[in-house]
């Protein structure tokens, strides 16, 4: 999971900065010693982390903070807004030209993910309710021309080619005016890449960018080459200029110092960050989040969203509708379970619930193969007993286990998350958690 070493050194320094009731300007310096290290140990820049540290360190060993009522607090909101600022503050959304087509010049080296991340970028940008196509000016890597084109045919996106014996230039040319005459608003063109910077390649995306005059520039980047993704950075911006960076395989880089380095190396606002192979997991970078999730205090907006792409508007009605009537059950919990399968690796969604990244749950303890287990157990069910479990006796049990293959232990610890899940949502709906409100515990989920 990306960050997840970063996250567990940060996570225990503000453990011990909240448990203090007093602090010491020493207490603030050691803690942010801390802190140093472990960005340094996640690969970030070390001139970054220390302007970053200095910052932080100016701001709190100040009188208002060393002072006030909670000071472990502020330290942590200092923590957290100049991690934040680091990143880049707030989400950079792409720009269109005030006449279509748009045109997106991606660049990058080889390997960086540039052609598949062209393709889901399309994809996004077609379910948002515009035509785009993609150009095809990689003639020279073997197959990168079919592979665009399996990309696009997976989107539903329609791909320009001619081939790899017409020059970059002229095909980028041809594309843009393909575009303009079938009415497609945004080009996306995908270029050839290098295992390294060299002038020729410099050279010939100079010559398309002349040609095209693109909107923005985008850069692939891959987390998994740390500091080398910001080398990268700097040299395409300086030679070529560069609006925007997309980070790639950031769901590999345990570390994640490319994505808070490349913002304060380069100037340049990451645009999205690439977290797995599907379409949904190539994301809108927001530092905020970002920031409030490495530091364990939860994503819910994060979490909205993927919940928004896995949920339609009727489902949420009838699930807030039989909540509210508690007539919640095992078929609605179970089909709850299929929808949160689509949202993506359960580790990922855990970090996003405020208070659960506390729980610190080793990778091996989130079961992702638990949800198959639950419908393997609730479809052993009869409709009754789905319906009303509380008739679920020893030998109904028994028979239930037997049909799906797991145990009676397991199917008693099911019909118990069921309830703690149930009791939950009563919670949620009847406005949030207050005072009584039951918090969230590890071994309420069926994949803990």
């Amino acid at each position: 999971m990306a960050f997840e070493n970063l996250s567990g050194k940060l996570q225990d320094v503000i453990k011990k900065l909240r448990g203090k009731g007093k602090l010491t300007e020493k207490d603030v310096r050691e803690a942010l010693r801390e802190v140093r290290l472990a960005l340094l140990e996640a690969d970030v820049n070390f001139k970054i982390v220390k302007d970053f540290v200095n910052t932080v360190v100016e701001k709190a060993v100040g009188h208002d903070v060393l002072e006030s009522l909670n000071p472990g607090q502020q330290v942590v909101k200092l923590v957290n807004e100049e991690l934040t600022a680091l990143m880049g503050s707030s989400q950079s959304k792409l720009t269109f030209a005030a006449k279509p087509p748009t045109v997106f010049l991606l660049v990058g080296l080889q390997g960086a993910g540039k052609t598949t991340t062209c393709g889901k970028l399309a994809g996004i940008l077609r379910k948002q309710g515009r035509k785009p196509m993609l150009a095809a000016c990689d003639i020279y890597r073997p197959a990168a021309i079919k592979q665009l084109q399996i990309v696009g045919n997976t989107y539903g996106v329609h791909v320009f080619e001619m081939g790899d014996k017409t020059d970059p230039e002229t095909i980028a040319t041809k594309s843009v005016e393909y575009a303009r005459e079938n009415n497609y608003n945004t080009v996306l063109i995908d270029t050839a890449g290098r295992l390294h910077i060299d002038d020729e390649l410099m050279d010939e995306l100079l010559r398309i960018r002349k040609s095209v005059k693109p909107q923005e520039i985008l850069l692939a980047v891959d987390a998994m080459t740390g500091q080398d993704a910001v080398n990268v950075a700097q040299t395409f911006n300086e030679r070529l200029g560069v609006d925007g960076v997309i980070i790639t395989k950031l769901d590999s880089d345990t570390r994640g110092g490319a994505a808070l380095s490349v913002r304060a190396a380069t100037g340049k606002p990451v645009k999205f960050i690439g977290m797995g192979e599907k379409l949904e997991d190539l994301e809108p970078f927001y530092p905020d989040r970002m920031a409030s999730q490495i530091l364990g205090m939860g994503d819910v907006m994060s979490l909205i969203d993927k919940a928004q792409q896995a949920f339609d508007d009727k489902q949420a009605a009838a699930l807030e509708q039989k909540l509210r009537q508690n007539s919640f059950t095992l078929e609605d919990f179970m089909e709850q379970m299929q929808q949160v399968k689509k949202m993506g690796p359960i580790k990922d969604l855990i970090g996003m619930i405020p208070g659960m990244g506390k729980l610190n749950i080793p990778e091996a303890e989130v079961n992702e193969k638990a949800l198959t287990h639950v419908e393997a157990i609730i479809s052993s069910m009869t409709r009754e007993e789905r319906r009303n479990p509380d008739i679920l006796n020893g030998s109904r049990k028994k028979r239930i286990a037997s049909g799906s293959g797991r145990s009676i232990q397991e199917v008693n610890r099911l019909l118990k998350q069921f309830e703690e899940m149930r009791k939950m949502m009563r919670n949620f709906t009847g406005g949030g958690f207050g005072k009584k409100g039951k918090k969230m515990q590890k071994g309420m989920f069926p994949f803990i």
